[in-house]
This record gives structure tokens, sequence and C-alpha cells, in this order.
């Protein structure tokens, strides 16, 4: 199988203040980090190499990854300083990457792709980009993948468009050639720049595949509370992170506590989102708020309760 690039540098703003604790992709989903979750979904499809690019907190990815070997995949890192972004992050990792094939894998969601069948459907077209997709059913909230009947991309629609179009689910394959226009440290959109260059001057490079895939975004502490919660509810459990206390008195409900979290007795949650190590005062209520240990500046829409900063989800 071919090697995967693990998008996880990114600043992740639309997860603040969740993302000034950990990097997305270091967010627990019903007890397992989000990027626990992708690699071990690759290794299952046969990938045995990853690359993971890093800037935004990355000490929170690598002491959960290291070198792979726990999750049986070899994994290293890319670094970006400063963050490039869709285009210019696989533009960067190509040393590492070493293939001239490779998956390029968002570290924001989780998606049932078959792999196997994705790459085969690249291989085939001999495409330089293919793009796994489904139906777009929430135009409102979600951007899109417009193609042609074949499959061929021509173009990207809007979020709140009515043009029909596909949902990308953030894993796709590329082939090196197709970042070639790119010098090594630029910042770059692959959406927003290089593709579009792609499909205007190499009409049916870029391909989009359209699978019944389940999909789970975790781009914004909404979303993450609600994917965290399906998870668990499948899976049982896993609310809890490693360490953390609830008094005997408290009620905790559709909540989720991070590591070395501390309810205190007789307090209340319910729809809410507790970050490492912040401690929840006794006698108190929350309800769909997130709390984390208030220290440097406050997220917009933060506000400062004792130690804790609060944020509505």
């Amino acid at each position: 199988m071919i090697p995967a690039l693990v998008l996880t540098a990114g600043l992740a703003t639309r997860l603040r203040p969740l993302s000034l604790v950990r990097a997305k992709a270091a967010l627990p989903v019903a007890g397992h980090p989000l990027i626990v979750r992708i690699l071990r979904s690759l290794g299952a499809a046969g990938v045995t190499d990853a690359v993971l690019n890093l800037h935004h907190l990355p000490q929170t990815l690598t002491r959960i990854v290291g070198d792979g070997s726990d999750l049986g995949i070899r994994v290293r890192y890319s670094w970006e300083n400063p963050v490039l972004g869709s285009a210019g992050g696989p533009r960067q990792a190509l040393p590492l990457l070493g293939a001239s094939t490779f998956l390029i894998v968002n570290g924001d969601t989780l998606a049932g792709v078959d792999i196997p069948a994705l790459v085969a459907a690249h291989r085939q077209s001999r495409a330089l980009v293919t793009m796994a997709a489904t139906a777009n059913e929430n135009p409102e909230k979600y951007g899109g993948i417009v193609a042609s009947a074949d499959g061929a991309v021509t173009g990207f629609s809007r979020r709140g468009s009515a043009e029909p179009s596909h949902h990308f689910v953030g894993v796709q394959v590329a082939e090196r050639d197709a970042f070639a226009s790119l010098a090594p440290g630029a910042a770059s959109e692959s959406t927003g720049a290089v593709y579009p260059a792609l499909i205007r001057d190499r009409p049916g490079s870029v391909r989009v595949h359209v699978s019944p895939a389940e999909f789970h975004d975790i781009g914004t502490p909404d979303d993450y509370l609600r994917t965290s919660l399906l998870f668990s509810r499948r899976e049982g459990g896993g609310l809890a992170g490693a360490r953390t206390r609830v008094d005997p008195s408290a009620r905790v409900e559709e909540s989720v506590l991070w590591d070395d979290v501390e309810v205190g007795a007789g307090s209340m949650l319910k729809q809410c989102i507790v970050t490492d190590g912040a401690q929840v005062p006794d006698d108190t209520s929350w309800v769909g708020v997130s709390l984390r240990r208030a220290g440097g500046v406050l997220a917009p829409g933060e506000r400062r309760i004792g130690d804790l900063a609060i944020a509505s989800i």
C-alpha cells in the first residue's frame, strides 16, 4: 500500500478554545485520540508508512504517536514554520513520503473510506489527484466538489451554493507531480490555487471518487461533542480521560472530560467539554459550555470565572 500524509499542522481556529489546549488531531474521541483512530484505520487498510505534518502544539501529537510502533505503522514528521496549507504541506513532505503516489488524509475528520478501492480508481484513471466524496447533503455547511458525469472535477462550490456538488470527506490520493508547481516552503491551498490550476491546464487530472462513506466532522466544539457522544454510544464509555476524578455526589451527563480533570462535590455538567487539568468547583452547574484552565489570552467568546475560562459550545 502507498504511504500516507496526515494533515495535522493547522491552527484549528474554528475549534477554539479547545485547540488552545491540544492540536485538533490530538483531541480524544470516546477514549482514543483522533490521530490514533486515523492511523489505526490507515493500518487496517494496509498502510505501513505515514507522515504527519506539524506546526500548532506539536508536542500534543508527538507524545501520543511517537514513532508509531505502538500502532504498527512507521511515523515520521514534516515540520512547518509557518504553517504551509493543504498544498504547501504535501509539497514540503515529498522527500519524506518518497513514493510518487501517496494518500493525503485530513487530520480533523473520521471517514469510512474504502482506501484500496480509492487507490484502484485513482490508478485506473491515471489522474493526478482523486478525492473521496459523498453526496453533499448539507451545502449550507459545506462547500463542495463540482464534477462532470464521468468524475472529472470541474471546480469547487462555496458553502451555501445551490450548485449540485459532492462533499469531500478528507481522504485523497495524489501524485507528487500535482505539487510540482510549488517551491519548497511555499504556502498554498489545494482547492484555492493548486487544483484549480490543474483543472484549467490539464482537464481530467483531478477526479472525484464517490462512495457512501460515513463521515464525522471535528471542525467545531459542537461537532466535536456530537461526534464524541456518538462514538461513545457505539463503543461504550470512553468519555472520561486518564486520571480524571469525579466526586460521587457530582452529576455528569453527555459530557467529555479530558485527562487530569477534577469534578467537585455537588457539581453538575451537562453537554460540556472539560479540557486537560481543569477543576470544576464544588456545587456549581454548567450546561453547554467548554471549561479550560484560564491562562494567557482568552479566546473570542470566552469569559473568565475564577480559575476557569468558559465558552458556550
